[in-house]
């Protein structure tokens, strides 16, 4: 009866079996041969050195793991990015001509992740993360986006207005509103470019930057955002090739910029992992439609012209961006100027627009408007 314990408790050691079958462990140092000794059953019994033990041991403790879970869960976004769950590491590309709120949808997410989930016992629902964003474009509008994020914050306190002096508030709870407004604004970095080299040279400059903001801020970013991707499209392809002959190692084109632009952006995802949204331009003409409309808003044109051009120039859209690029996107929603919009039926401080989830294709076109105090869905 012995002896079948014995042979229980050497079998249970023999679990090794698969790691030293050739008589060979694997440690940070090189391979080792571990000692073996014969037990009473005549069983190779395997002696744990300490380089087998560091090697089998974990690399984070429980609080790590449930640390690093829980921040890949989804984010639970405002619309009109509410229907597709969204993680970490997620590329969402929004296409749509100029202008379709492209913009305004990045503005409304960076809102949602600087503010707090609470403050002072007010709910507003945020991820309290830091967003960068790189305005590519040139056209970022500071003015209105801090107007946004006045508006988000005197609406989670039940005031429709944006300007809190506007509503009598006493000044002990006014700095309390500015106190809020300068720690949300403190966790949105804005970088503008002018170029590509100026964007390369900053992407591969930027995980300093991010470390230093994450230690300074106590919390890491979560999400980066690029307006637009396509910003430098016409400008690289117009650029000629350096000569066979030259000292540099890799030409400079389209191809190779966003394949640079990838590989950084999959660099800075392993220091930090983050969630990447990034806009990009229709190339067909859509938006002269738009700006068609627009100048021509309570003029006598003829809206079903505008119509029919619109239809024509989305059946041409096309993909024109290098396969690296559109391999690396995972999302990708298509947004463009709604019928009503053509109408001139909508108010002329509010555009409609409309979009579609293109990647997942979700088969359902959805409209909302663009008024002083955000985007606002329509059923």
């Amino acid at each position: 009866m012995a002896t079948s314990n014995g042979q229980n408790d050497a079998f249970k050691i023999i679990d090794l079996q698969i790691m030293v079958e050739s008589k060979w462990l694997q440690s940070d140092g090189g391979y080792f041969r571990p000692f073996t000794r014969k037990n009473k059953c005549g069983v190779g019994r395997v002696t744990m050195t300490n380089a087998a033990k560091s090697w089998i041991h974990g690399d984070e403790s429980a609080k790590q793991i449930l640390a690093r879970v829980a921040r890949k869960r989804p984010f639970l976004l405002r619309p009109p990015l509410h229907r597709v769950p969204l993680r970490v590491g997620n590329v969402v590309e929004i296409v749509g001509p100029s202008p379709s709120a492209k913009t305004h949808v990045l503005m409304q997410a960076a809102i949602s992740c600087i503010l707090p989930k609470d403050w002072k016992g007010i709910h507003y629902g945020g991820l309290e993360c830091l967003v960068m964003y790189f305005d590519l474009d040139c056209r970022f509008d500071v003015e209105r986006f801090t107007e946004l994020l006045k508006h988000c914050i005197m609406d989670c306190n039940g005031l429709s207005n944006g300007n809190p002096k506007k509503h009598g508030i006493l000044s002990e709870s006014f700095h309390d509103f500015e106190d809020l407004f300068l720690s949300c604004m403190r966790r949105f970095s804005y970088v503008r470019c002018y170029n590509s080299l100026e964007f390369l040279s900053t992407l591969k400059t930027f995980r300093c930057h991010l470390q230093k903001e994450n230690e300074k801020h106590g919390v890491g970013a979560s999400f980066l955002m690029i307006d637009s991707i396509s910003a430098f499209y016409w400008t690289d392809r117009a650029t000629a090739p350096f000569p066979l002959g030259s000292t540099v190692r890799k030409s400079f084109s389209l191809s190779n910029v966003l394949e640079t632009v990838v590989q950084e952006i999959q660099r800075l995802f392993k220091v930090q992992p983050m969630l990447l949204f990034a806009t990009k331009a229709t190339i067909s003409g859509d938006g002269s439609v738009t700006s068609e409309l627009k100048r021509n808003r309570g003029l006598s044109k003829d809206v079903s012209e505008l119509k029919v051009m619109r239809g024509f120039q989305k059946d041409a859209y096309r993909e024109y961006m290098p396969s690296i690029w559109q391999s690396f996107v995972t999302h990708r929603l298509h947004f463009q100027v709604s019928d009503e919009d053509l109408d001139g039926s909508s108010c002329e401080n509010k555009s409609i627009f409309q979009f579609e989830w293109l990647l997942p294709s979700l088969n359902v076109f959805e409209k909302f408007e663009v008024a002083d105090a955000g985007i606002f869905m329509l059923t």
